[in-house]
């Protein structure tokens, strides 16, 4: 890894290094859930006593839960000490991974950290608490009215307790769709107008994963559901808020530098003021004047002969596609004309050629007639 793609003050750690790291996060967490268990666990069998009021209270008479597993009345406890020590140490958990990852952060990355853990945990818990207080009297006062007559409603410990499990779990990862939607926004990955053109999506699955996660009524998946839609309008709203406010705090600093004190920032805004506060005196006694003026009356006796619905520049685009098909017969035809020229003027005898044979021909002619009268005097010679 190269030193620029690293934050800065930052330096490399090696693989030795990392994992070094990772064994204490990891060391702490569990260390952290052993303390909340060791604290929960000699008060087990009360802390299961108050998370089962909200059915034992709609139970008939003379009913109560019931144990069929041999070893559940110790080990329903047991896994209930547990489960609550891992809820509770769920801020600490979370911080423990983010100290792991933070090397890797830059600083504005930073910034976004300790929001993050706080509101992500303040949900959770928040969910949590929604489907105890809010969600389980209505779904078990639903449910203990629909058994048929003759049928003793005693639900298992072990039962009710995997069912409370999932249904925190579900209402508290529910409950943290506003953190993820402004995350979403914040890294740009969604731009907020887009995601709310697919608010009619985002309901329709708000009510599947409602039915997925919930039982099998329409009142624990509307409580799951509208919940949800809800804190994603919240999430769209803060995201978008925090998206302007970072625009304007940018557009800030970049005035600030580009003025390099504040006597001329000052004087700059002073100017611009007085700059609008001109223009704006022009234009109104540009109005003015325009108002004072008479009205000139057009002659439009003949409006109705005028093709008003003309596209102007549909038209002109008609007569540029025009010339252009003009332009391209023009050189087609002088392109054709060229090409014809150029066999005649290729069979045409070259000029040089034919006159030079006839100027040899009559060089020898010549000297043929020179050399015979001179034959004739030597033959007279004696």
């Amino acid at each position: 890894m190269s030193e620029s793609a690293l934050p800065p003050n930052d330096k490399e750690m090696t693989l030795v290094q990392h994992l070094l790291d990772l064994k204490t996060s990891l060391t702490r967490g569990i260390l952290a859930i052993l303390v909340f268990f060791l604290c929960l666990f000699p008060f087990a069998n009360e802390i299961y006593t108050y998370i089962a009021d909200p059915l034992t209270r709609y139970l008939p008479q003379d009913t109560s839960m019931i144990a069929t597993a041999v070893a559940s009345p110790f080990l329903t406890p047991f896994k209930l000490s547990f489960v609550l020590a891992i809820y509770l140490a769920m801020p600490f958990l979370l911080y423990q991974l983010w100290r792991f990852i933070a090397p890797a952060l830059y600083s504005h990355e930073k910034q976004l950290v300790a929001p993050i853990l706080f509101f992500s945990s303040f949900l959770f818990y928040a969910g949590g608490a929604f489907a105890f207080y809010v969600v389980f009297p209505l779904v078990f006062g639903f449910l203990s009215t629909t058994a048929p007559e003759g049928v003793t409603v005693a639900t298992d410990i072990a039962a009710y307790l995997d069912f409370v499990i999932k249904m925190f779990f579900a209402f508290g990862m529910a409950f943290e769709v506003p953190v993820v939607t402004v995350l979403l926004i914040l890294t740009g990955m969604v731009r907020a107008d887009k995601l709310s053109h697919a608010r009619p999506y985002i309901i329709v699955g708000a009510f599947v994963i409602g039915m997925l996660l919930t039982p099998p009524d329409i009142i624990s998946q509307t409580l799951l559901a509208v919940p949800m839609w809800l804190l994603f309008e919240l999430g769209l709203l803060v995201g978008a808020y925090v998206v302007k406010k970072r625009v304007q705090n940018s557009e800030e600093e970049e005035d600030e530098e580009f003025y390099h004190n504040e006597d001329d920032y000052n004087a700059a805004q002073a100017k611009k003021s007085a700059s609008e506060q001109s223009s704006n005196s022009v234009n109104t006694a540009t109005a003015k004047k325009a108002s004072d003026e008479p009205e000139i009356e057009f002659d439009d006796r003949y409006a109705d002969q005028v093709d008003d619905d003309l596209d102007w520049d549909d038209e002109f685009d008609r007569i540029d596609s025009e010339m252009q098909k003009l332009e391209r017969e023009y050189d087609e035809r002088t392109k054709k004309k060229q090409d014809s020229d150029k066999p005649e003027n290729a069979n045409s005898p070259k000029p040089d050629a034919q006159d030079k044979e006839p100027q040899e021909s009559a060089s020898e002619t010549g000297d043929q007639s020179k050399n015979e009268p001179s034959d004739t005097t030597d033959s007279k010679k004696p």
